[in-house]
């Protein structure tokens, strides 16, 4: 029996004092209602930015607490359907995103959900691309905004978290404490105007607890492979950490030496940008599933 979790029960920081709204058994499934990263306060183009609560962006559904997860578990997340709504919105402005600086108005663009495409104009119809910008734990510290992503996951805004994919996510207390939000439409890589397009979503996720394993940061598998997501203050440091973190990942499952898995790393893998437009920055280190299934390696089982 799928659990559902409606929208209204949702947090803007992700924190281990946060009541539960919804308790789950691992391998339960669970049907998520969510705002979009706005709370739903845009209703038209003509929206102006002091008309809106910055103060209410990025709502998680949740948190969900999940039995029997505990501190240095990994909470597996296989994510099985996302639904869109019907419209989606974008922003762009001073002081916002990478073009912020070269920016004089604050702009709303209203983007209607048609035949499985996103209308951006009367002559230009964009592919869709369903994915969660907001999901992840209770981090093992203080709270953080659900617009900052970390260890805990939080706002990576990486386009491959969707439909198909499954995330690990370290456990850093008790029941985990998952919570999700922040749907997009479609969103490139790097999120460069500091929004996809924001749309609310019902999501279907599976939960289930992986014991005796631990890692630090999120992992993201799918068809196409393995990926590590880690964010720091710089591109930079999170592309290098990324990159570090797969390779300690690997090697016990290889015959391989360091140099030689660092070898074939830089021949297969690839460093990749999930966002660069949130407090921290967000990078994922890829390897190729044929990597993976050639040295028989079962993620995190």
């Amino acid at each position: 029996m799928t659990k559902h979790l409606a929208r209204e029960h949702f947090v803007y920081k992700m924190d281990k004092s946060n009541a539960p709204v919804l308790t789950v058994r691992s391998s339960d499934q669970i049907e998520i209602d969510t705002y979009d990263c706005f709370e739903n306060q845009i209703k038209s183009e003509m929206t102006d930015f002091n008309a809106i609560d910055w103060d209410k962006v990025n709502p998680a559904t949740g948190p969900i607490f999940v039995e029997g997860a505990q501190k240095g578990d990994i909470l597996k997340v296989r994510i099985d359907d996302i639904e869109l709504g019907d419209r989606g919105v974008m922003v762009t402005g001073p002081g916002l995103g990478v073009m912020g600086h070269r920016m004089e108005d604050f702009q709303v663009k209203i983007i209607p959900i048609q035949d499985g495409k996103a209308v951006f104009n009367d002559r230009l119809v964009l592919p869709l691309n369903p994915m969660i910008g907001v999901i992840g734990v209770a981090p093992e510290n203080e709270g953080i905004s659900c617009g900052t992503p970390g260890a805990h996951g939080g706002n990576m805004d990486t386009k491959e978290v969707t439909t198909g994919a499954t995330l690990y996510f370290p456990v850093f207390h008790e029941g985990a404490l998952l919570s999700l939000g922040d749907l997009h439409a479609a969103m490139g890589d790097g999120e460069i105007s500091v929004s996809g397009i924001e749309i609310q979503a019902k999501v279907k996720i599976t939960v289930e607890v992986i014991k005796g394993t631990e890692i630090s940061y999120p992992f993201l598998e799918n068809e196409e492979g393995l990926s590590v997501l880690v964010s720091k203050e710089t591109l930079d440091e999170a592309a290098d950490t990324a990159v570090e973190l797969m390779i300690d990942y690997l090697q016990p499952h290889t015959d391989l030496t360091l140099s030689e898995l660092t070898m074939l790393m830089s021949a297969t893998g690839q460093v990749q940008v999930s966002q660069i437009v949130d407090p921290l920055k967000t990078a994922r280190f890829f390897v190729p599933r044929y990597v993976l299934e050639f040295y028989g390696i079962k993620v995190f089982r």
